[in-house]
């Protein structure tokens, strides 16, 4: 006799309680027959495992856009100007970059977030010549810039492997990536919302390949769009996989799409509650995960406090600027560091400021 999806579920919940690792099949059975609470509570159990001392993390970053001009047209995206009108578009200077990292090294801030669209006047030499500067000038500033989709648009306009790109990159001082321009990681969906982009083995071949290179990563998914519950999984089940290989992902970050000026406008918001329920899956079913972050961006920072009791044990960063989320009608609310650490403190934990690679730099206990 089949056991009804309440026996199933009590056997996947024992299984996570015991430390043991879930399949994609018990990972869907959560997404679709767990109560929201429930596989909070199973989430936070994981977060207590993975950190018991109750730390919540977050980073002071400057997300800069080095240019809104982009020939992929993603589906998703309210921020780019097509190639055709680059003259209503703009293309970051060294100069205007090095007074962005100025400001940033000024404000307290560790960390470079550089990504851009992609245009075909915009070659290798451009971000060598951006990151030796960045280097020269701040070498204390961990750059931690451009996505896969980038890297392997480069790969392709100077006809070079994704390893020579990201080596000659690395010897400009590029120290780790980002985990955008994921999505979701599954081609069907990728096909339907941006076609241009990489595929999802060139994203994750991007991304061991840094990994192999000692350059760190993050993985990210964008949700909330286009995709099943089957595609969520498969996402998770495809950055475990690699991460089982290479151990080089820091952390993971969900968020979900927000629209506003896209071309998904006719698709609703995913609300809270969906949010979070993939939030806390994402965090029982990664096990080799440490780091989990809550966003706060998308979700407001009411809902992004609340996912530290879903799984989460960083609330992702201090931005001095954002551009993407902004071009949408999402009013973004970006907060200063006493701002994180108030928020921080009343859901109950210990605020810390990290770098890039999840090392604290500051203590607010």
């Amino acid at each position: 006799m089949a056991l009804s999806a309440a026996s199933r579920l009590k056997e996947v919940f024992s299984k996570v309680l015991a430390g043991e690792r879930i399949g994609p099949q018990e990972g869907l059975l959560l997404l679709k027959e767990a109560p929201l609470n429930a596989l909070g509570f199973l989430a936070n159990e994981v977060r207590k495992r993975l950190h018991p001392d109750g730390v919540v993390t977050f980073v002071v970053d400057r997300n800069v856009n080095y240019t809104n001009v982009c020939t992929t047209a993603c589906k998703f995206c309210a921020f780019f100007v097509p190639y055709s009108r680059k003259e209503e578009g703009y293309l970051l200077t060294e100069e205007e970059l090095l007074e962005k990292v100025r400001e940033l090294v000024e404000w307290g801030g560790t960390t470079l977030l550089m990504q851009g669209g992609m245009r075909p006047d915009v070659g290798l030499d451009y971000f060598v010549k951006l990151f030796r500067a960045v280097k020269k000038h701040f070498p204390q500033v961990q750059v931690h810039s451009l996505s896969a989709p980038e890297v392997v648009y480069l790969a392709r306009k100077e006809g070079l492997s994704v390893e020579e790109v990201l080596r000659v990159l690395k010897e400009a001082g590029l120290d780790s990536l980002p985990g955008g321009g994921a999505e979701v990681l599954s081609d069907r969906v990728r096909e339907k919302v941006s076609p241009a982009k990489c595929s999802v083995d060139e994203w994750l071949r991007v991304h061991e390949t840094a990994h192999r290179l000692g350059m760190p990563t993050t993985a990210t998914m964008m949700f909330g769009h286009l995709e099943t519950d089957e595609d969520i999984v498969e996402h998770l089940e495809r950055i475990r996989e690699l991460q089982d290989r290479t151990g080089g992902f820091t952390a993971f970050i969900p968020w979900t799409f927000v629209p506003g000026n896209t071309q998904l406008d006719h698709l609703k918001k995913s609300p809270p509650t969906r949010y979070l329920k993939v939030l806390a899956l994402s965090r029982v079913y990664l096990d080799n995960f440490k780091n989990v972050q809550s966003s706060h961006v998308t979700q407001t920072m009411k809902v992004g406090v609340v996912g530290l009791h879903y799984g989460a044990n960083d609330l992702g960063s201090v931005m001095i600027e954002e551009n993407v989320v902004s071009a949408t009608s999402h009013k973004v609310r970006i907060p200063k560091v006493e701002d994180m650490v108030r928020e921080i403190k009343k859901a109950g934990f210990k605020p810390a400021q990290r770098d890039t690679y999840y090392r604290i730099v500051r203590k607010f206990f």
